[in-house]
């Protein structure tokens, strides 16, 4: 059944044509912004990995994988749900030192994503991971890149208003951040669910990094689901803009420090995966024997929705929709590519 929202009065503010112009300079803007501030550098990413290294994203633990086997050895692989493993154990396969990054284009398939406005089964995202020390494993470390990484959106889309005076007309982003916890944010909005949660602070206070996720709160649910193995959950979080259009927050980037030897280890267990303990990743992490990171994901649509003003993901990427959602949004005049 179709998710869809369709605003009222909604227009787009660009032209097909224009809108192509404008993904392409987003991308390209963005990207050198956010490698200059981060100190990064771009690396080539795998589309899939063998099933049997744990490198792949397990997400909520749920979701399915999309599986094959090669014709020639039989071997098993899988699509990646996101990069988070991978790009830690190449940092350290290509020497990258204290303060130094890595980025790349990452394009997965998410099968079993619940469809609409914001969620689509493609993902593009640019997934960046940088070599710390381990005193640089704190929340003032954390914020300090959370507030880079805002900056960076505020800078390109400064750039993109000047390039589109069609956008003129849309609001500018502050790099002022909210940092709050998932459970300050439960005593704050006790009655309301996790989401209603998400969009009340949102509205409230603009751009916000919703710390610490993954643990179960005071309710004795978790805020949202983390994977155990790669952000620690005491710091992390997801960083959150409000989606003008639809009225609601929206999740932009989901990052954080990673996992030590202790807290992977700590987490394994309370999340019952101990069954992991023997994947080449996990030993690597549990031995010490790969670096302190921290990184994550910044989607690539949901920044070109952000900065164009977008109502459905559908207008800034090719993705496959349900009829009931390609009528509507044709009768609404809302393309969808």
């Amino acid at each position: 059944m179709s998710k869809i929202i369709i605003p009222e009065n909604y227009t787009p503010a660009l032209n097909l044509y224009d809108t192509q112009r404008a993904i392409g300079t987003v991308k390209r803007l963005f990207a050198d912004t956010l490698c200059a501030t981060l100190n990064l550098y771009r690396v080539s990413a795998p589309l899939f990995v063998e099933a049997s290294t744990g490198l792949n994203d397990d997400l909520n633990g749920v979701e399915r994988k999309v599986t094959f086997d090669t014709k020639d050895s039989g071997i098993e692989v899988q699509v990646v749900q996101s990069l988070a493993k991978w790009k830690r154990k190449a940092l350290k396969d290509y020497g990258f030192r204290v303060g130094k990054g890595l980025y790349c284009d990452m394009n997965a398939i998410r099968r079993d994503e619940d469809m609409d406005n914001l969620h689509s089964i493609y993902v593009d995202q640019w997934d960046w991971e940088k070599v710390i020390r381990e005193e640089d494993r704190n929340e003032t470390y954390l914020k300090n890149v959370v507030r880079s990484i805002v900056s960076a959106v505020c800078a390109t889309e400064m750039n993109l208003h000047a390039m589109f005076p069609q956008l003129q007309d849309l609001p500018l982003h502050t790099p002022n951040v909210t940092f709050i916890t998932t459970q300050e944010l439960e005593d704050k909005y006790p009655g309301l669910t996790p989401k209603e949660r998400e969009n009340a602070i949102v509205e409230e206070n603009g751009t916000t990094f919703l710390m610490k996720i993954g643990a179960p709160l005071k309710s004795g649910k978790p805020h949202d689901g983390r994977a155990p193995d790669y952000d620690d959950w005491d710091l992390n979080g997801d960083l959150l803009f409000w989606n003008e259009p639809l009225q609601c927050s929206y999740e932009l980037s989901s990052m954080g420090i990673r996992v030590s030897p202790e807290s992977m280890d700590r987490q394994l267990t309370a999340a019952g995966c101990d069954d992991r303990r023997e994947l080449p990743f996990h030993k690597a992490v549990l031995n010490g024997e790969l670096p302190y990171t921290i990184g994550g994901g910044i989607g690539q649509s949901r920044l070109c929705m952000l900065l164009l003003g977008s109502a459905h993901i559908g207008e800034v990427q090719a993705s496959v929709w349900d009829n009931a959602t390609r009528e509507a949004c044709e009768k609404a005049g809302i393309p969808l590519l």
